[in-house]
């Protein structure tokens, strides 16, 4: 993203885990060091910002005017997965590229299961077919742990000399790998479990091995019988793969387990079959066993994603130096589209504003731009105890202006959310205040066009911004009302629209989502 942008690497992560102290530390090192943008592929559970040490560490940098990327968590497609959700931090899920690694199985009815794999060494004898069996069905264990594939769970007369198919779960992706080779398999079918859908990621296996879908699992299952026989036919690189990109299936979705008025993740960005550099001392699958020596490795996951928005805030940065964090921000959500290259679209659940686009995030025309302060009267608007705000933010507290800004929602932020909550009120409604920057021309003049969510009123007050100069900031109000829906007890629905501001040249464009809960 930003090849001529200088490193700094703080270790902050050991065998046993990433700890708090280490974490705060890097944080406020990078910090006194002077860097200007921070990548933090790192994240726990969710909890209040005063208990989660990367929402303290990144308040304070992002207080000092750095950028905070981090990445969403690896929990999808589960909803509130979404982890590293504080309104200071870029939170940031993965997508794929039109780029994959197929990796097909072939089977003796004929049958072709689509998978993918990073496998590089030699490949099964091309022509002839396997034995093949689920590591499930195997003597002695418990049928379950031997399905997972897991160390000492294989009956080596069992498995040896055939294609093995195990389920995801419990140990790594790469791990099974190793212990179908130890137990005498030739080669490993790795089949995903329901939850994980047909989502696939491919991995530089010690084995000849593929990753197929649930359905394709299920397949494979059902043609297995005594005489079962497959082969693994494995294709390279493809390119120019369609639809693209799509939210990677792993990647952590919203709504914010913490602070609902704030919709995360952020953005997507590439994060599925990912190449980069790799360190000498490590083998490419991971696995202490695994001898090879490789210079450059493919992995997944949000924390690939991550660094892709942290090179892009240094790229922006470097155009734009007086921006702060949230303004880069701002660039990258309002200018994020959301349509593949098929013309498909998910949820902003999944991708909140939508996927980056670098060169229209350099110009992005206005920007939405928060202070310290701001989050400050956020926290205290979000019900946090002045202590509680003191620790999270390192700062002495005032809520006395709070009550200015209305409500968490209010935050300037560049999406809108809202939870109505049914208590057996018929009409529900609502409004957020926002502010603009115009980054753009000098004199310009943007017009509003709404997209309201379904079964919503969504009005804007004006309807038209006149900018005289740039630098300029002026406010705009957005009233939302609906009706309550039927819903059951502790249930809830999620609709989504977007306001899009545009002066003919640059469009600025914010989701806004709308969310009944019925109480239980």
């Amino acid at each position: 993203m930003a090849p001529k942008a200088r490193l700094a690497a703080y270790k902050v992560c050991w065998s046993a885990g990433c700890y708090d102290s280490d974490i705060l530390a890097a944080f406020d090192a990078a910090v006194s060091d002077g860097v200007d943008v921070i990548s933090l592929s790192v994240g726990g559970v969710v909890v209040p910002y005063y208990l989660d040490a990367i929402a303290i560490g990144s308040f304070g940098a992002v207080d000092c005017g750095v950028f905070v990327s981090a990445s969403a968590g690896n929990g999808g497609p589960g909803g509130l997965s979404v982890t590293n959700v504080a309104p200071w931090v870029t939170t940031v899920g993965a997508g794929t590229i039109d780029r994959d690694f197929p990796a097909d199985v072939k089977l003796g009815n004929g049958k072709v299961i689509s998978g993918v794999s990073l496998y590089g060494g030699p490949g099964l004898a091309s022509g002839k077919m396997y034995p093949v069996v689920y590591a499930g069905n195997g003597d002695g264990g418990d049928g379950y742990s031997g399905s997972l594939c897991v160390e000492g769970s294989l009956d080596p007369k069992f498995v040896e000399g055939k294609i093995v198919l195990c389920d995801r779960g419990a140990n790594s992706r790469a791990a099974k790998g190793e212990v179908v080779k130890m137990a005498g398999g030739v080669g490993m079918i790795l089949a995903n479990g329901v939850f994980d859908g047909e989502g696939l990621v491919a991995d530089c296996h010690v084995l000849p091995a593929t990753a197929v879908g649930a359905s394709g699992g299920d397949e494979i299952r059902k043609y297995l019988s005594a005489a079962a026989k497959s082969n693994i036919v494995f294709k390279g690189t493809r390119v120019n793969v369609r639809p693209a990109p799509v939210v990677s299936s792993f990647s952590a979705r919203g709504p914010n387990p913490e602070s609902p008025e704030i919709l995360k993740p952020d953005v997507i960005a590439p994060g599925l079959n990912i190449l980069a550099a790799w360190p000498d001392k490590i083998g490419p699958s991971g696995i202490p066993s695994d001898k090879r020596k490789i210079e450059f490795n493919i992995l997944s996951g949000t924390s690939m994603a991550c660094p892709h928005v942290s090179g892009l805030a240094a790229l922006l940065k470097a155009a734009h130096p007086d921006w702060s964090p949230a303004a880069i921000r701002s660039a990258l959500m309002t200018t994020a589209y959301t349509v593949d290259n098929r013309g498909n679209v998910s949820t902003v659940l999944d991708f909140g504003a939508g996927h980056v686009h670098p060169q229209k995030a350099m110009d992005p025309g206005l920007i939405y731009d928060i202070t310290s302060f701001d989050y400050i009267d956020f926290l205290c608007n979000s019900n946090y105890t002045l202590n509680n705000i003191q620790v999270a933010t390192r700062r002495n507290a005032d809520c006395s202006g709070a009550k200015r800004a209305g409500h968490a929602g209010n935050l300037n932020y560049p999406s809108l959310s809202v939870v109505f909550q049914q208590y057996g009120k018929h009409h529900m409604s609502t409004h957020f205040i926002r502010t603009v920057t115009n980054v753009g021309d000098a004199k310009s003049v943007y017009k509003v066009t709404i997209r309201p969510p379904g079964e919503t009123l969504v009005t804007v007050q004006p309807e038209k911004l006149v900018f005289r100069r740039v630098g300029q900031k002026l406010n705009f109000l957005v009233r939302v009302q609906t009706t309550a829906v039927k819903l059951a007890p502790g249930a809830s629905s999620m609709r989504s629209g977007s306001i899009i501001w545009s002066d003919g040249k640059h469009t600025v464009t914010s989701p806004i989502v709308v969310t009944m809960q019925q109480p239980l």
